[in-house]
């Protein structure tokens, strides 16, 4: 009993990870998926966020093609469930981050930030949605800053996986060159 406390104790930070992905993708499957099916549309960007950067006509073609009643399902989705998957992704990059890198604390920074990024971006393109639904113009200085925020918050993402990807590289070179006991 001793020894299985000892073993998960040790391992805590990988079975963390492993948690945290598994939670990563059933939440893409049952949470994220189920509630932007009110706003997807069959041809075309589903959320402006996907995209490294918007320029006011992608902007305004997304709003367009979608019925107000989308819209506000669009700026539900923003305000709940696309802040929650910030939550839940970076809970993810930062386990993985800590298993690779033990005494590394200061790289959970780059996931941190890509969260607060990801979360002011859609506060931007709420403000925009606001804007739109009730004058149907849009300010290109909100577009601007959005599209910058969410390249930033992509910037960050690419680092990210290159991060948690030598994680890998330098853990697999550890494994496999550790002497072998006969």
């Amino acid at each position: 009993m001793i020894h299985t406390i000892k073993y998960f104790m040790n391992h805590r930070p990988l079975y963390l990870a492993i948690v945290s992905t598994l939670a990563m993708f059933l939440y893409l499957k049952f949470i994220l998926g189920h509630f932007s099916k009110c706003f997807t549309l069959d041809v075309g960007s589903n959320s402006l966020g996907l995209s490294f950067y918007y320029t006011i006509d992608m902007v305004q073609d997304f709003f367009i093609s979608r019925t107000r009643g989308q819209l506000l399902c669009y700026s539900q989705f923003l305000q709940i469930w696309d802040i929650v998957f910030a939550f839940v992704y970076t809970s993810m990059y930062s386990s993985w981050i800590m298993y690779f890198y033990k005494n590394r604390h200061l790289l959970l920074i780059i996931p941190i930030l890509t969260m607060i990024a990801d979360w002011a971006e859609n506060y931007v393109e709420l403000l925009m949605l606001e804007t739109y639904l009730n004058s149907s113009i849009l300010s290109e200085t909100l577009v601007s800053l959005g599209s910058g925020i969410n390249s930033f918050k992509w910037s960050l993402l690419m680092v990210t996986y290159i991060i948690i990807f030598t994680g890998i590289i330098i853990t697999l070179k550890i494994f496999l060159t550790k002497p072998k006991l006969n």
